[in-house]
């Protein structure tokens, strides 16, 4: 009986996808900029400058280029409140 629950309980542990972050307020104005960690930008694999697509939480997507910041935390990233996302997904 002890590994039923142990089953049941992996099957509603969903995993989280590596590339969902939490937004935070940008600090310059333009509006096609994100901000990452260099930590997650090496995880992720991704350059200064490279265009990454954000799949936001009510399908929207955006286009947007990528550059580093040493102050931002590895699960959060700084983009303008223009593009209104509240998490998103980066699919590189």
């Amino acid at each position: 009986m002890g590994d039923k629950k142990d089953i049941s309980a992996g099957v509603l542990d969903k995993k989280r996808s590596p590339n969902r972050l939490i937004v935070d307020e940008a600090r310059n104005d333009d509006n096609s900029v994100v901000c990452l960690s260099p930590g997650k930008m090496e995880e992720l694999q991704l350059f200064r400058g490279d265009t990454v697509l954000i799949k936001g939480k009510k399908g929207r997507d955006t286009v947007c280029i990528v550059l580093a910041d040493e102050e931002t935390e590895d699960v959060n990233v700084r983009m303008n409140k223009v593009l209104d996302f509240q998490s998103y997904e980066l699919l590189c």
